[in-house]
């Protein structure tokens, strides 16, 4: 696991995400990289074998006004090829996250989409002990009313929340 720092790793994470058609503007990249040099976000780097095999973000920071509110920072964009998948990657990065954000606060939160292609994040994040913070499904960080319409993207999220324990 590296922590993205310098240029030679944000290329490394541009060229894994472009091969692995993830795309991203490059405001986006530009975005993280100055949030790792101010303190707002940690941004690791998973590697197997060499190879970038995952990529995945720790906002302290939240876009999601509750975890804003709160304090909670957000475990944000975990990406893991899918080469790489399966192999236990994801609960490594979601583990240095929780082991990161412990030392300054006693929660953690993640938010998941609601298809199935989120599926097998949603059984790992269930049993690593997130759970639902309580405020319903949010499209663009915005709850979701009933008898609204909403388009199922990747936009409609669940967030979950998850005690670290006593600081």
């Amino acid at each position: 696991m590296k922590r993205l720092e310098g240029m030679e790793l944000k290329i490394a994470w541009q060229q894994a995400f472009a091969q692995h058609q993830i795309h991203r503007p490059e405001a986006y990249y530009d975005r993280c990289d100055l949030e790792n040099r101010t303190g707002k976000r940690v941004t690791l780097l998973a590697y197997a074998d060499g190879e970038l095999a995952g990529v995945s973000h720790l906002k302290y920071d939240s876009d999601y006004p509750f975890f804003r509110e709160n304090g909670i920072p957000e475990i944000n964009d975990l990406n893991v090829f899918p080469e790489y998948q399966r192999q236990g990657i994801a609960n490594r990065i979601i583990e240095e996250f929780e082991h990161i954000a412990r030392e300054t606060t006693h929660r953690i939160g993640i938010g998941v989409g609601l298809y199935k292609d989120y599926g097998a994040a949603q059984r790992i994040y269930c049993r690593r002990g997130y759970i639902p913070d309580g405020h319903g499904i949010m499209y663009h960080n915005v709850p979701v009313v009933p008898g609204e319409m909403v388009r199922a993207d990747d936009d409609l999220v669940l967030y979950l929340v998850k005690e670290l324990g006593i600081i």
